[in-house]
Order: C-alpha cells, then sequence, then structure tokens
C-alpha cells in the first residue's frame, strides 16, 4: 500500500504483488484515513483486521503540528545565558519587505540553563550540578513537560555533557530526550538547537501516530517517507526528518516521470486541496540542507519545493475591492460547498471550478451541488455592482480563477527564474486532485510548452512512495579546513563512520535486487561568510571549481584568491530497488461520453467530455475538452492538444505559445487589482532572495 495523507484528501494506493495490478481510492483525510483506505481496498469491514501488508506513507501531520503549534510541550536544556537564544534568533528577517515584524514564537514552553561549559576542542571547563538538574527536571514535570531537547556550546565536539544530561532525563521519566550531537552533529548553535528542539516538540507525536497505525497492521511492515525524498522504517521516523514527509513523495515521483519519459528539465506541480506545491527536477533532487517551516531552522536534509496558499478548497472573497485567493482554507472539513456538509459557507476554487464546468462530477466520490456555489457567485457580483462594476457571475467566477492562476504561476517562478532557469524550457509534471483543471491556463502564462499526466496524476504523490528509494543522512563537522591546505586525513574516517552508520540503519530493508549508492559531499563557504554550498567530495582543485560554479549561479558572483573553508561533511546512503512499471494500455473508440460547456480562453464553449480510457493512443485530441480519469478531471483549454501514449500518459501540448497576459482596461477591475499587487509582489520577493543572499 502507497498512502499520502494530506490536508483534505487521503490517497491510497494498493499494488498486487503477484500481478503488480494497481487499485486506488481517496478518502476524506483524518487520524483514522489510512486504515480506512486499506479496509477499502482490501473490501473489509471497520472492525476487520488487516492482512500482512507492507505501508509505505507519507503526512503532514508534522508539518501541521509545527505551523499550528500542536506538538509536544518541551522543555530547552541551554547553556547559562543561552536560554533565549532561540527567542532572539539572529538578523534574518523571513519577509524583508514586510513593515510589521512578527517573531515567532519559540517551541520549547521552558527553558533550564546549566552552569556546565564545554571548551571548543571538546573538554569539559565546568561539571554539570546534577543536584540542581534534578530538581529542574521535577520542577518541569510538575508543569507538564513531556519532552526534552538538550543544546550546549561545542556539543558537536563531544556530547559527553549532554548524554549526562540525557540519563538524568530519561530516569525521571520524560516521554522523549533529543540531544543535539545526535540529532544536528554540526558548527552553529542556532541552527543545531531550532533543529533539536523542534525534534523534541514533534518526535513524541510521530511515535504515537505510527505506533498506532503499526497495531491496526498487525505484522505488517509500516515505513515513512522523509523530508528528504527518501523511505526509513517508521521507528526511526523522528520530527527533524519528518516536516515535508507530505509533498516529498509527489518531487521523487516527479523525477521519475521525468527520467521514464527523457525530460531533461521538469517543474513538478502538485495541486491539492489545501496547498500547491511546485519543485523543479534536473537529473536529479535538488535538496537544501537548511530551512524554515513555521518560523523554526530545521537542518536536515529537505527536497526543495515552494508551497503556496492555493488549493481546491483555498477560500475567494471579495475584499477591499479585491478578488482574493487564499490563504485561508476549507481544507476537508467543512469543505467546499458544493461538498455539502455542514458548516461550509464559503467559497472555494472547487465551487468555482465547477461553475465554469471545469470540474466534472461523474467520476468524484461522490454528488456535487452546484445551485449554492452559483449562488454565492451571484452575491459576489451584487458586491461588485454596487462599487460600479458590472461581472455576472461566471464572469466573478473567472476572475477568481485569474487570480489562483497568478499566484500558482509566481511560485513556479520562485523555483524556476528565481534560480536562474529559463522556465519556457521546462515541461511541466501535473498532480494532485486539482492540477489538470488550471495546468493549461499557468502554462500559457509562463510560456511551458508541454504538460505531462501520469496514469495516476490524480494521487502521484501516493504512487511516489512506490518509486522511493530508502536513504539515510548523516553529517559531521568539517573543522572549518581550508582546501589551500591539505585535506585532513580524519575526514575518510568520520565519512566511513557515517556510512557504517546508514548501513545499519538501512540493512533490515535490503532486497534481493536491492543496490547501495553512497554519496559523499563537503559544505562549503567563503571564509568569513556563514552561506554553505554542498559539492561532491573529490580533491581540493576539483571542489573549488565546483563550489565557484555554484556560487556564481546562486548568488551572483564569485572570489577567486579567498579563501574556501569546509563546514560540514555530508554522507548519503540510498538502498535502490526495482521501480514499479506501467503495463501497456489498449486504444480506446475516441468517442466522447457527452458534450458539455466550459469557461476557456474567456468565454463559455461547449466541449465533448472523454474517458482517458476511451482515448485513441497516439492521436491528437484538440481542446477545448475534458479527460476523466478515476482521481481527477484534465482541461483541455483552447490552443492545446492533448495525446494519450501507450502507457496511459496524457501528453497536452500548446500550439499558441505566448503569454496571455490581457490588457488593463480603463477603471477599477477587482481581478486586475489582485493580479497585479500578486505581481508586484513577486517582484518584490525575487529582489528580497537576492538581497538574503548577498
Amino acid at each position: 500500500f502507497w498512502i499520502d495523507r494530506g490536508g483534505t484528501f487521503t490517497d491510497c494506493l494498493h499494488r498486487d504483488r503477484l500481478t503488480g495490478a494497481i487499485r486506488v481510492t481517496k478518502v476524506l483525510s483524518s487520524d483514522e484515513a489510512p486504515l480506512l483506505g486499506i479496509r477499502e481496498l482490501l473490501g473489509l469491514g471497520a472492525g476487520d483486521p488487516i492482512p500482512l501488508a507492507s505501508v509505505r506513507m507519507g503526512t503532514t501531520l508534522a508539518t501541521n503540528a509545527l505551523l499550528e503549534r500542536g506538538g509536544c510541550r518541551t522543555v530547552l536544556v541551554a547553556n547559562e545565558g543561552f536560554g533565549d537564544l532561540s527567542w532572539i534568533g539572529d538578523q534574518t528577517r523571513p519577509d524583508l519587505f514586510a513593515l510589521e515584524i512578527e517573531k515567532p514564537k519559540p517551541l520549547a514552553e521552558e527553558v533550564i540553563e546549566v552552569a556546565a561549559r564545554m571548551t571548543a576542542d571538546g573538554s569539559v571547563l565546568r561539571p554539570l550540578n546534577l543536584a540542581v538538574l534534578r530538581r529542574a527536571f521535577q520542577e518541569a514535570l510538575e508543569h507538564g513537560a513531556q519532552s526534552v531537547a538538550v543544546s550546549l556550546i561545542h556539543a558537536y565536539r563531544d556530547g559527553a555533557l549532554e548524554s549526562q544530561i540525557a540519563a538524568i532525563a530519561t530516569e525521571l521519566g520524560f516521554a522523549h530526550v533529543s540531544l543535539s550531537h545526535e540529532v544536528s552533529n554540526e558548527l552553529g548553535l542556532l541552527g543545531r538547537t531550532d533543529t533539536t528542539t523542534a525534534n523534541a516538540y514533534l518526535t513524541p507525536l510521530l511515535e504515537q501516530y505510527t505506533r498506532k497505525l503499526e497495531e491496526e497492521l498487525g505484522q505488517g511492515r509500516l515505513r515513512m517517507m522523509q523530508s528528504n525524498g527518501g523511505l526509513v522504517d517508521a521507528s526511526a521516523f523522528i520530527g527533524r526528518n519528518a516536516v515535508l514527509s507530505g509533498p516529498a513523495a509527489g518531487v521523487v515521483a516527479t523525477g521519475a516521470v521525468a527520467d521514464e519519459l527523457g525530460v531533461a528539465e521538469a517543474i513538478g506541480f502538485d495541486m491539492g486541496g489545501t496547498s500547491t506545491d511546485v519543485s523543479r527536477y534536473a537529473g536529479q533532487l535538488s535538496r537544501v540542507f537548511e530551512s524554515q517551516i513555521g518560523g523554526i531552522r530545521i537542518r536536515a536534509p529537505m527536497i526543495e519545493l515552494h508551497t503556496v496558499a492555493a488549493g481546491g478548497g483555498s477560500i475567494c472573497r471579495l475584499e477591499a475591492q479585491r478578488m482574493t485567493v487564499g490563504p485561508q482554507s476549507a481544507s476537508a472539513n467543512p469543505g467546499p460547498i458544493c461538498y455539502g456538509k455542514p458548516g461550509a459557507e464559503e467559497l472555494t476554487l472547487t465551487d468555482v471550478s465547477l461553475c465554469l464546468g471545469r470540474l466534472a462530477e461523474d467520476r468524484f466520490p461522490f454528488a456535487l451541488n452546484e445551485e449554492k456555489p452559483r449562488k454565492h457567485l451571484e452575491r459576489v457580483a451584487a458586491e461588485l455592482r454596487a462599487i460600479g462594476v458590472e461581472r455576472n457571475p461566471d464572469e466573478v467566477a473567472h476572475g477568481f480563477l485569474r487570480v489562483a492562476t497568478e499566484n500558482m504561476a509566481a511560485a513556479i517562478q520562485k523555483v524556476s527564474v528565481g534560480r536562474g532557469h529559463d522556465v519556457r524550457t521546462h515541461a511541466m509534471v501535473v498532480f494532485g486532485g486539482a492540477g489538470g483543471q488550471y495546468a493549461c491556463l499557468i502554462a500559457r502564462r509562463l510560456g511551458i510548452q508541454r504538460l505531462i499526466f501520469h496514469p495516476y496524476a490524480g494521487v502521484l504523490s501516493a504512487f511516489g512512495m512506490g518509486v522511493a528509494d530508502f536513504e539515510w543522512h548523516g553529517e559531521r563537522d568539517a573543522g572549518r579546513a581550508s582546501l589551500d591546505d591539505p585535506l585532513p586525513a580524519r575526514w575518510e574516517r568520520d565519512f566511513s563512520l557515517l556510512e557504517k552508520s546508514g548501513r545499519a540503519a538501512l540493512e533490515t530493508d535490503v532486497g534481493p535486487e536491492a543496490q547501495w549508492n553512497i554519496r559523499r559531499q563537503v559544505a562549503l563557504r567563503y571564509r568569513g561568510t556563514e552561506a554553505t554550498l554542498s559539492v561532491d567530495s573529490a580533491d581540493a582543485e576539483h571542489m573549488r571549481a565546483a563550489f565557484e560554479a555554484l556560487h556564481r549561479r546562486e548568488f551572483g558572483y564569485e572570489r577567486p584568491r579567498h579563501p574556501v573553508e569546509a563546514a560540514t561533511l555530508r554522507l548519503a546512503v540510498e538502498l535502490r530497488s526495482a521501480k514499479p512499471t506501467l503495463p501497456q494500455v489498449e486504444a480506446g473508440s475516441g468517442e466522447p461520453i457527452r458534450r458539455t460547456e466550459l469557461w476557456s480562453a474567456g468565454a463559455l464553449v461547449e466541449a465533448p467530455v472523454y474517458l482517458r480510457e476511451s482515448l485513441p493512443i497516439d492521436a491528437e485530441i484538440p481542446g477545448p475538452a475534458l479527460v476523466l480519469d478515476a482521481t481527477g478531471t484534465v482541461v483541455v483549454d483552447v490552443g492545446f492538444v492533448a495525446m494519450r501514449n501507450e502507457h496511459d500518459y496524457l501528453i497536452l501540448r500548446d500550439t499558441q505559445v505566448g503569454d496571455a497576459r490581457e490588457l488593463a482596461e480603463t477603471g477599477v477591475d477587482p481581478v486586475l487589482l489582485e493580479v497585479f499587487h500578486n505581481q508586484f509582489k513577486s517582484i518584490a520577493e525575487q529582489m528580497g532572495v537576492v538581497l538574503q543572499r548577498t
């Protein structure tokens, strides 16, 4: 079973081990959703035991807990005088142009400062006062603390003091203890402290959740998707590696699709019910090693992606004469108005798509109600008339559609143009339950000519679990060694120790066709700077050349004669296995099941509706058209043609390549106000990225 637990829907795939046949289901997200999906696919009742099964799963549980501050009550142990380090932070401003700075609240509810101190060479300067520490821990327990994070100065050199503290915390009954020299064994106290605190804050929550799933699975094996795009046994699934567990598998699947079809550069576009995740793939997965999630620094290898709050559940409103989409979402509960659930009062993008004919309910898991959202559109049209803007309900819906398109196009520009890549040379791999409704509009806006829909595009993040490898990542401090000097002999020893740890962590998943892949990297920086770039480990000359090429691309300049130093040694252990293959499919008749009206190219047009399996092979279907499959609707807009290949991929091509931006008209237009507001914001954000890097 391959499962993606998203914010609105939980997608479940079942692959038969003998035949390779895949079955799919979607259920509304909840804590029980993965088990409900498994039982539904197996035809089991609510209380029936689940037979022996292998389950791979990604979840947004850690992400939501971090954003909503719903983790475990945590106490931080820090050196005397450094208890407020996480609150003070550094001078980094996540939003350079914000006039009102909102500092994120630290995760630890309580801080214990200890007088013990270690020197830079790892020797103990002042020992621990165990009696004082014990009393402080007992008080923290009385206040409700459940988890402990320990982050001491220079602990990356020697973790002895942290281990002593952990022994006392464990003895007194804390549910979990995270030590900085184990969680993030590298230079940089602030990042190490935040990462360790986040790990202590999230890990007990993950352990409780996975333990419950494993109890229901019985003898079955549960593996979890990590932020780095690799799988790990549920017992080793920890907080710092879980914050991007949900979207990571979609990026892995994007890479698999690009490799299979021979696409050199691809944009992954994953639009779900709550948000849209965009990524870039060019032959290998792009990772970052430090990121901020919910205002908290997390040091861990993570798939590089950008998220925008625009999904099928994004709320559409008229605010201050501007038509806005998101960031608020109706999520799964109460959901869009058309779902008909109690409490649904806000118009969403899903409602807009339904009213514009861009969402067909033929294969939706339940009936949709178009009448209620149309009344909301009429209400917005009346509000617009009150400010002197004449729009009918369809034009109002189109306005919201255009605003959402701009928001998502800006997100794609961040991972492409913002990183020095021409987006027009990329193909777009489209997936997620809502992706097919908006893909053509976004592609036309950005000048992307080719769109790719996998046979399981609506649940591709879940499919990504099946093509992912098992991975382990580790790091060690590199000692700030200069590339101008002989490379330290201890690097080889440290790399060997990391490799040994990684192989030991993954050995239980070694199969008959598994292949080991080891990647050694060194994080380098110009002396006197903080930002590092990782290059493959090699001799000093080759590492410097690779570093300066990366630095020139990322920051726009290089310093040829300036000393380069090594900050961190990184090692990745990958356990690669055989990937599932797609069978050849038979050609269909090419006959539509019906005709419908949909909004395309600024007007309502008549269009045929096809079932995906009824399309012929390698024949072009001109837009406008709707193509339906079990997990989503693909809108083929005017000017696009669709073609189904022998492995059931749906490939869309733009025959009218060009920028689809419309000219502004005279007078106040609520759509253009929001569109230009977002475009100017995007320009400012790209300027901000350059300022932050330089």
